[in-house]
Formats: C-alpha cells, structure tokens, sequence
C-alpha cells in the first residue's frame, strides 16, 4: 500500500505559478521526492537594471536554504555559459548593493528560502534552461559536488567566521595609513585655503587662527556646564516675586524664634549655675 502511494507521489506534477515553469530538483541521487524551481524570463525596462541584461537573465523562485550560488551556476551551466548568479532574499529591482569594504566583517546571510538571478552569456541559455522541466530531476548534492548540511554546515560556517588575526592587523594598518594620509591632505588643502578669499570675496572661517576651537571632550563639557549653572546662580534675581518675598520673611522669622529659643536655653543654663549676674 506504502509502496504504490510513493508511486502515485513519484507521478504527480507540480502546478506553476501563471507565467512560470516548474523545474524538477532534489537534494541528492538517493531522495525520491523531488523539489521544485519556477523560473522565467526576467523583464523589466531597459535600463532599470543594467545588472541583469533583458533575453540572458533568468528569474528563480523557491530555492531551498541548502542550495548555494555554486550549485546554480553547476545545475545551469550545461544549458549555456554562466556569466553570474545572484542570490537574494526577495525579489528587487536596481544595482547590485556595494560590496563591504572589509571581509571580516561581513556576517548577513540569508535564511530560508529565496530567489535568484542567473544571467547567461548566450539568449538561447533562457530556453534551454526552461526545457529542463521536461527532463529528470536536477541532483543539487552529487559525490563530486557535495553540499554540506546540518552539524556539518554549522561546524563549517563556524570555522569560515573565526578571524585570522595577522591578516585582520594587516588591514587595519592599511585602512589607518590611508586615513592618515587622508586627513594629512585635508589639513594641508585647510592650510593652503586658510585666509584665501574665495571668487566672490568671501573668506572661509575656520578653527585655526589666534584662538582654535577647543576639542569637545567629556570633561570639557562638563566644565563648561559649570561654568552656565555659576553664570546663571549669579544673575538670578532674589525677592523678584511676591512668593520669593514671603519665603524670605518666614525663613527670617523662623530663625529669630530658633535663636530666641537657644537664648532661653543658655540663660536657664547660667541660672542653675548661679553665674546670672545681670547688673
């Protein structure tokens, strides 16, 4: 019964989106269900994405997590000669984003499924690959073209990030020395710049000169804020409102009952002394 399910499940064809063509792939030779890619020809107005030539580009969706660009560019290079694969997250439009300035540090990666953009060097390569849908499945994992999944990926993926650090100081320096240079040149054209009227007359105002900019550090700052709090203590106006004027009269008030009190104290206390010599 099991048996002729699997049969049944074998012959089943999957149903493409309205303008596309399902191809068959799986993960290795030993699988028998097979996964599904739904390619098309992508179109869009020239010039809007110079990146991905109109006739050579085909569009792909449903590429599983485990499929990498190097297995597309294997799977398509036998339908024509390959000149890119670009993988994304969802579909876009425009130049490719830039690529990061540092390799060490670029750790986004993509999860899930996803699209990609495979560009041909040849328009026949678009045909050939939507013809594949009439043929076998594609094998994504072969013994010669192993794809790494599970603890095997993790573990590689976890080697791949660990840093060198000699080639990480290596350029580092490199990217300091470049800077310097850089900010070396920008105090030289300020130098050369500096007091020079520009076509119209105007002299450009600079921190250089008699008096220089004080660098805004931490403890600059506070000082500074200590010197607004002083400023400010000092021009506040005292007794300038009516509650001020009575605030200062009960505090004074208070003080002649305090002291009024500790003279009552004192004179008790010289009495029982018998040293009251009032006359």
């Amino acid at each position: 019964m099991a048996a002729s399910k699997r049969k049944r499940g074998k012959g089943v064809a999957s149903v493409a989106p309205a303008g596309y063509t399902a191809i068959p792939v799986k993960f290795s030779e030993k699988h028998q269900s097979p996964h599904y890619f739904y390619v098309k020809e992508h179109k869009v107005r020239e010039e809007t994405d110079p990146n991905r030539p109109p006739n050579r580009t085909l569009f792909i969706l449903n590429v599983p997590p485990y499929c990498t660009e190097e297995s597309l560019l294997r799977l398509f290079s036998g339908c024509c000669s390959v000149q890119s694969v670009e993988m994304c997250e969802k579909p876009r439009l425009g130049e490719k984003p830039e690529a990061p300035e540092c390799k060490f540090f670029n750790t986004k990666t993509l999860l899930g499924f996803k699209v990609a953009y495979v560009v041909f060097k040849n328009p026949a390569g678009i045909q050939a690959a939507q013809s594949l849908s009439t043929k076998g499945p594609l094998v994504i994992s072969s013994v010669s073209h192993p794809v790494q999944t599970g603890i095997r990926k993790w573990i590689a993926g976890y080697e791949a990030s660990l840093v060198d650090p000699a080639e990480l100081k290596k350029e580092v320096d490199a990217f300091m020395q470049a800077y310097d240079q850089k900010v070396a040149e920008e105090e030289a054209n300020a130098e050369d710049e500096d007091g020079v009227p520009d076509d119209e007359g105007w002299v450009k105002v600079t921190r250089r000169g008699r008096r220089p900019g004080i660098p805004r550090t931490e403890a600059a700052n506070l000082r500074a804020l200590e010197r607004e709090k002083r400023k400010r203590a000092r021009k506040e106006l005292l007794n300038f409102y009516a509650w001020q004027h009575r605030e200062t009269k009960r505090e004074h008030i208070a003080q002649l009952r305090k002291k009024f009190e500790e003279d009552k104290q004192k004179i008790a206390l010289m009495r029982t002394q018998r040293k009251f010599r009032p006359f």
